[in-house]
């Protein structure tokens, strides 16, 4: 008689980063996974590794020796050596994150981002921290790149995370079909939910995509009760505008009022991420600087405080 495999093929999640003892993304002190991919291509990312859901080579050319080493070593023949006798890569052809140029560079010129980790594996990483969710009221929050990118690895997670007692958060740029966005909900216990800017035109202009989706996301999380705070990253002539803030105002104020609206955070522009594009083959997409002063800053947060709304600056 013929027998059935019922073997079960666990979740997995392709993510780039778990950044432990966090701050500044949710309560407490946090671990954060960090997933890979977004449907959005922000000019200011500051995680350009995450926009991408694949393997990709960071490559920091300035160490490199010119060994070799990796071009024998790579199956896909990413890395080459051009006429002059300098190292190269091809990023017109997939990694597979095999990670042997990795192990070969003697320079620590190369690293690859993105690893395929299960649900398991992760939640070993996180229960490291225990004690440190339990003393400062913490837990654990998805990040990237876009969780709800990879929904059924988001959704597989953020259950662990809640059979197991942890207080969850996501950071979201709220673009996702809104089915799956609220199937995730129900394992949220926070929402930072990022508004960019209001004018669809603009938006499209600075990400990639209109925010038309971002904003009934937003609105249909608002009024089924899920606690939201509001995420504002903040540069100078591109959304720091009185007009742009009043239409934020304007569209947050009929849910001021709501127990589950817990304010706005200003995340001010820094600089932290530029050195990745270069590593990644990528242009940085942001001319001059658009940093804002500690003045500038406290005229907007004076804005939104005369409409009595929670709002506090993130300086890291």
């Amino acid at each position: 008689m013929d027998t059935q495999n019922t073997t079960l093929i666990e979740r997995s999640a392709m993510v780039f980063n778990v950044q432990k003892y966090s701050l500044y993304d949710g309560p407490g002190i946090r671990t954060i996974v960090f997933f890979k991919g977004c449907p959005l291509k922000c000019q200011w990312c500051a995680n350009p590794e995450g926009i991408e859901r694949r393997f990709q080579v960071m490559y920091k050319e300035s160490v490199c020796s010119d060994c070799h080493a990796c071009v024998d070593v790579c199956p896909m023949g990413i890395h080459y050596i051009d006429e002059e006798g300098s190292h190269q890569v091809r990023r017109d052809r997939a990694c597979n994150g095999c990670r042997a140029c990795v192990d070969v560079c003697p320079m620590a010129a190369l690293n690859i981002t993105g690893e395929i980790r299960t649900i398991s594996e992760l939640m070993e990483v996180i229960h490291e921290d225990d004690m440190f969710y339990e003393q400062s009221g913490g837990g654990v929050t998805l990040s990237g790149g876009e969780c709800t990118a990879q929904p059924e690895a988001a959704l597989a997670l953020l259950q662990a995370c809640k059979a197991d007692g942890l207080h969850t958060a996501i950071e979201t740029c709220g673009h996702s079909r809104m089915d799956r966005i609220l199937a995730i909900a129900e394992y949220v216990d926070l929402f930072l939910f990022d508004l960019k800017h209001m004018n669809p035109v603009r938006h499209n202009e600075l990400t990639g995509i209109s925010n038309e989706r971002i904003l009934e996301n937003l609105k249909k999380l608002l009024e089924e009760g899920h606690q939201i705070q509001i995420r504002m990253p903040m540069l100078k002539m591109i959304n720091d505008s009185q007009e742009e803030i009043q239409q934020i105002i304007d569209f947050l104020l009929p849910y001021k009022e709501y127990p589950n609206f817990k304010g706005i955070d200003l995340l001010p522009y820094h600089k932290l991420g530029v050195n990745k594009y270069g590593q990644l083959g990528m242009e940085y997409p942001v001319e001059g600087d658009p940093s804002l002063l500690e003045s500038d800053l406290d005229r907007i947060e004076g804005w939104i405080k005369d409409y009595d709304f929670p709002v506090r600056v993130i300086r890291h």
